[in-house]
C-alpha cells in the first residue's frame, strides 16, 4: 500500500507516476481531497463512497448529453489509491471569492436548468438518486456526536458548561437561553421524512446535482471557457428544487442580495427550469421545503464544526441558526401521499 501522505500521493496519480512533480492542495476534508498537479485535478472521493453510484455518475458527467453543462472527467472510469476512489479532471478556473460582484449566478440558474432538462432516457444508468436528502441525514448526526445537550449559556454566549463541549451558540431573540442544538433538531423534525433522509424520496423528478453552490462553478477548458458544473457525488434524480435551495435559504436569511437573487432566478426560469414556477409567479411554494432543509443541513454542519474547534460561531453561521428558530417554529409537514 502507497505509504505517501494522500495529497502526494493524488499528485503522483494525476502526474502519470511524475513522483516530486509540484501541486497544489485545493481542498482536504472528510468528504474529499483534491490536488491540481498542472492543468490536471485528482480527487480521492470519501473512502465510505457508494462506488457503483459513483461509476454511474462519472459516465453520466462524460456522456454527450451533459456537454456544456458538467466537467467531462478525464476518464470516466473510477481508478483507486489506497483503497479511495479517485477521479480525474481537467482544470477550471473558480469563481473568484474576492470578488462577489462578479458572481456567475445567471450562468448558475442556466446551468440547472438544463441540468434539469436533460431526458433520463439517454443516461447511462441506472441513475442513483439525489443525494441531498442523504448529506441532511449526515449533517445531522455529525451535529449529535459534535455536541451535547443541557448546556447553559457563557458570558461570550457560547454554551460552555462542565462536562459540555463548547462552540454551539445559544440563540439571542424569541428562543433566548435554548441550546442552537436543539433548535436546530426541532426545525429538521419539521421536515417530511423523506428530506431528512429516513424514508424513500417521492417518485421521479430530473437529474439534480444535489450539492449547488458558487463553488460548483468553474470556467472550462477550451475554446469557449464557459461556466460548468462540477462535483458529481451527489448527483442523481431528485427534486429540482434542492438545487435551487441553498441560494434560496440564503436570500430568505438576507446573506444573498435582491439583485442575486433575482438574476439567478429569472436565468433559471428563462433557460426552462421547472423548479420555481413560470416567470412572474411567487416561487416559494416550490423552494420553501428545499429550502428550510438546507438551511436545517448549513446550521447543523455549523454547529457540529464549531463544536470541534471549540471556536465561535461566525455571523453567517449564527444568522443561519437562527433562522432554525424560526422554522422550528412551523408545524410540521405533511409527509407527500403515495402515488396512485
Amino acid at each position: 500500500m502507497n505509504q505517501e501522505p494522500l495529497p502526494a500521493a493524488l499528485a503522483a496519480y494525476a502526474g502519470a507516476g511524475e513522483r516530486g512533480a509540484p501541486y497544489e492542495l485545493l481542498a482536504e476534508r472528510e468528504d474529499g481531497t483534491v490536488v491540481r498537479c498542472g492543468e490536471i485535478v485528482a480527487k480521492a472521493h470519501a473512502g465510505d463512497s457508494d462506488r457503483a453510484g459513483l461509476a454511474v455518475r462519472m459516465r453520466i458527467a462524460a456522456d454527450e448529453a451533459l456537454a456544456g453543462v458538467l466537467l467531462a472527467p478525464l476518464r470516466p472510469e473510477v481508478g483507486y489509491l489506497g483503497g479511495r476512489p479517485v477521479s480525474l479532471w481537467p482544470y477550471g478556473a473558480p469563481v473568484d471569492p474576492e470578488r462577489p460582484e462578479d458572481a456567475p449566478w445567471e450562468a448558475a440558474g442556466r446551468l440547472l436548468a438544463a441540468l434539469h432538462q436533460v431526458p433520463l432516457h439517454r443516461l447511462p444508468g441506472p441513475v442513483p438518486p439525489m443525494r441531498g436528502p442523504a448529506k441532511l441525514a449526515r449533517a445531522l448526526r455529525r451535529l449529535s456526536r459534535a455536541t451535547v445537550p443541557g448546556a447553559v449559556r457563557s458570558q461570550d454566549g457560547v454554551r460552555s458548561a462542565a462536562g459540555t463541549r463548547p462552540g454551539s451558540a445559544v440563540v439571542p431573540g424569541p428562543a433566548e437561553g435554548r441550546p442552537a442544538g436543539d433548535l436546530v433538531r426541532a426545525a429538521a423534525r419539521t421536515l417530511p421524512a423523506w428530506v431528512r433522509g429516513e424514508a424513500p424520496a417521492p417518485r421521479g423528478g430530473a437529474l439534480c446535482h444535489g450539492d449547488l453552490h458558487l463553488g460548483q462553478l468553474v470556467r472550462g477548458p477550451g475554446p469557449d471557457g464557459g461556466w460548468r458544473l462540477i462535483d458529481v457525488d451527489d448527483l442523481g434524480i431528485g427534486t429540482p428544487a434542492w438545487d435551487l435551495a441553498r441560494p434560496a435559504a440564503w436570500y430568505a436569511a438576507g446573506l444573498l442580495d435582491t439583485g442575486a437573487w433575482v438574476r439567478f432566478l429569472d436565468s433559471y426560469r428563462a433557460a426552462g427550469g421547472p423548479a420555481a414556477g413560470p416567470p412572474g409567479s411567487d416561487p416559494w411554494p416550490e423552494l420553501d421545503l428545499a429550502a428550510r432543509a438546507l438551511t436545517v443541513q448549513t446550521a447543523a454542519l455549523a454547529l457540529a464544526k464549531s463544536a470541534e474547534s471549540r471556536r465561535r460561531l461566525e455571523d453567517v453561521e449564527r444568522l443561519m441558526v437562527e433562522s432554525c428558530a424560526r422554522i422550528a417554529s412551523l408545524p410540521p409537514d405533511l409527509e407527500p401521499q403515495a402515488p396512485s
